[in-house]
């Protein structure tokens, strides 16, 4: 229970006139006949009892709660214990210092004495009734609240295992019981975090849970990339113990940790790479203060864009987004988490060119994150008119209204599928690149694509298929054993989205580094053993072909295209020296338009290849590719705006 007020400003006047008495004993040496010094001093002791606890009460000693005290709190204390020390000094000095042959007969000894004395008596104080009052919390939870408790180990002896094991201790009924750390750095083994020793490494897991009953590890590192995860799982299956872990780094946007945030290990944990260094200033240099505006807002990376942006404080926020369910959802999350966010929810469809328009002159917005799209292959494939009105025409409307509305900075979300595409959706997303490119041309403004391959967890992907299978009790479909994808989690994926777009100055396409491909039979096993369960004995896995439009590997570069290197380590930039004119383009766009309105298979095969003259339909399955060496060469120079419309190119 918190130490009432009035009962601690009672125990600092005890202190202070203790230490006064005290720096008079040390001082002149006079215990028994310190009676003396103290009548003729009398002024020194009434100032002190005046100013300290005054100036104690300013600093804000009597207001903290000092069973969390800190080193925020021991700092607050030397500085009240130093302002009392020179306010009384000056009040001796100026009002009560008598001189005696051109010497001031008030011992200058007895101020620093003083000084010394109530900084150990004030924080003496104060560690003790944060030691007593965490003993009785304490006590009290585990005889009234009973409530069992679970041994656990942490591993990670950082900064993050260091807070768990914090609120671990300061928050019994939790029921979870630290009884050490596991580190595998050498230098750590041994030590001691909160009087928690460090008893091993990883390797150690097996030994501790026989010996000390552990029911449960922590893994409390999120800058860790998956394989140290898997590595830190498959120890502790093998030694039947159960596993949970934090977010990653790219979940906590503000850094902090906490017991609440822990949680069972996902498939996202497995495959988390290691932390890429952003730079916040310059995302927060065209965001902060902006008016952002995000289309597909409700959607899987439109939301994590929104929850990004709106940690860097814009101006304001515009969500617009078709479906009204998502958006709301997405509306009530960033109520809760950003109070003081500025933000409005456009309900409108960005195959409505006027009323698209109109939202854009409306709210004149200066930078627009594109994310509005069709994305699930196969059935985009059936369905080819909902796939070029809303991927190409819903692009060009967006891109139109933000160059009225004198939008600045343009961000197309685009996708691996669009190089060499051979399904409709790629073709689509491909046109939308093209799009881009050109009106950054013509503009000379910060218009550029970001293009990247799968995001796990994302709505009509294999990972909640995968999940929604296993709950049913399976089978757990793939399509073929060889079938390979790049994956990301979303918030790293938006991360470096927000990153490219710092980077770019009108036309670029830039490429995220997606590291190795993974093969999606090895997707279904890890989520079936996540599940704590056997693949091809408790579920089994099934394969069913692949499905129309799909191809056996994803590329990130089109023929033709050369990857670049940019100031950012996992951001390569495609160079292309492909050209088509506005008017071919356009009327390349119109005729496959017609050929899907019409439900042509034929004629929208020639009306594509006729624009892309790579585009194929998928047939056998392709070897997969070779890996691409990136040149390094020098950064890209601004583009160079075109003096007319019609002889601008792509």
């Amino acid at each position: 229970m918190r130490l009432r007020s009035r009962y601690l400003l009672l125990i600092d006047l005890l202190a202070v006139t203790f230490a006064a008495i005290a720096a008079f004993v040390v001082r002149y040496e006079a215990l028994v006949r310190i009676g003396p010094y103290i009548r003729y001093n009398s002024f020194f002791f009434l100032i002190v009892l005046l100013v300290r606890p005054t100036v104690y009460y300013i600093f804000g000693l009597y207001r903290s709660w000092w069973r969390y005290a800190s080193i925020a709190e021991l700092i607050a204390i030397s500085h009240a214990v130093t302002v009392g020390s020179i306010i009384t000094a000056a009040l001796i000095f100026g009002f009560f210092g008598h001189e005696t042959n051109g010497v001031r007969d008030f011992s200058r000894s007895v101020l620093l004495l003083d000084w010394l004395l109530n900084m150990f008596a004030i924080g003496a104080t104060r560690i003790l009734l944060r030691m007593l009052q965490s003993k009785a919390s304490t006590y009290e939870k585990s005889n009234h609240l009973k409530t069992p408790q679970h041994k656990v180990l942490i591993m990670g002896a950082g900064d993050a295992g260091a807070l768990i094991a914090r609120e671990m201790q300061n928050n019994a009924a939790l029921g979870l019981l630290p009884i050490g750390f596991l580190d595998d750095d050498p230098v750590k083994q041994g030590a001691q975090i909160y009087g928690i020793s460090v008893l091993g490494t990883r390797q150690d897991i097996p030994r501790l849970a026989r010996e000390e009953g552990i029911d449960e590890v922590v893994i409390a590192m999120p800058t860790a990339p998956g394989s140290a995860i898997r590595d830190v799982r498959a120890i502790c299956a093998k030694a039947n113990v159960k596993t949970r872990t934090i977010p990653g780094l790219y979940e906590l946007l503000n850094g902090s940790v906490s017991v609440s945030q822990i949680r069972e290990v996902k498939i996202e944990d497995l495959l988390r790479r290691e932390p890429i260094r952003t730079n916040l200033a310059a995302v927060e240099g065209y965001i902060h203060n902006a008016v952002v505006l995000v289309t597909g807002a409700g959607g899987s990376i439109g939301s994590e864009l929104c929850r990004q942006i709106a940690a860097r404080k814009p101006r304001q926020l515009l969500l617009l987004g078709h479906g009204e369910g998502s958006i709301y959802n997405i509306v009530i999350e960033l109520q809760r988490s950003f109070p003081q966010l500025s933000y409005a929810p456009l309900i409108a469809d960005v195959r409505d060119a006027g009323r698209i328009e109109r939202l854009f002159l409306k709210h004149r917005p200066d930078v627009v994150f594109h994310a509005a799209a069709h994305k699930h292959v196969p059935l985009m494939e059936s369905n080819p008119e909902e796939a070029f009105t809303t991927n190409v025409l819903g692009t060009r409307n967006v891109l139109r209204a933000a160059e009225k509305a004198g939008t600045s900075r343009f961000v197309l979300i685009s996708s691996d599928k669009a190089v060499n595409p051979v399904n409709i959706m790629g073709a689509s997303k491909y046109l939308a690149e093209l799009l881009v490119q050109q009106t950054a041309r013509r503009t000379g403004r910060s218009f550029v694509v970001v293009r990247f391959g799968n995001v796990l967890g994302s709505r009509g992907s294999v990972v909640p298929l995968f999940e929604r299978q296993i709950a049913t009790g399976g089978p757990v479909t793939v399509t073929h054993p060889d079938m390979i994808r790049y994956f990301m989690t979303i918030p790293e994926a938006v991360q470096l989205v927000m990153q490219a777009a710092a980077l770019g100055e009108g036309g670029e396409v830039f490429v995220l580094d997606m590291g190795e491909q993974i093969r999606i039979l090895d997707l279904a096993r890890d989520l079936i053993s996540l599940s704590g369960l056997k693949p091809d004995e408790d579920i089994e896995i099934k394969f069913v072909g692949i499905r129309p439009g799909e191809k056996l590997y994803e590329e990130l570069f089109a023929e033709g295209e050369k990857p670049m290197r940019t100031s950012h380590g996992k951001i390569l930039r495609a160079r292309s020296h492909q050209i088509i004119t506005e008017e071919k383009l356009a009327q390349g766009i119109d005729a496959i338009l017609a050929a899907a309105r019409q439900e042509d298979p034929a004629a929208l095969s020639e009306a594509l290849q006729a624009v892309l003259p790579t585009y194929s339909q998928p047939g056998q399955a392709l070897p997969r590719p070779a890996l691409v060496k990136v040149e390094a060469i020098a950064p890209a120079q601004p583009p160079q705006v075109a003096p007319s419309a019609k002889s601008a190119t792509a």
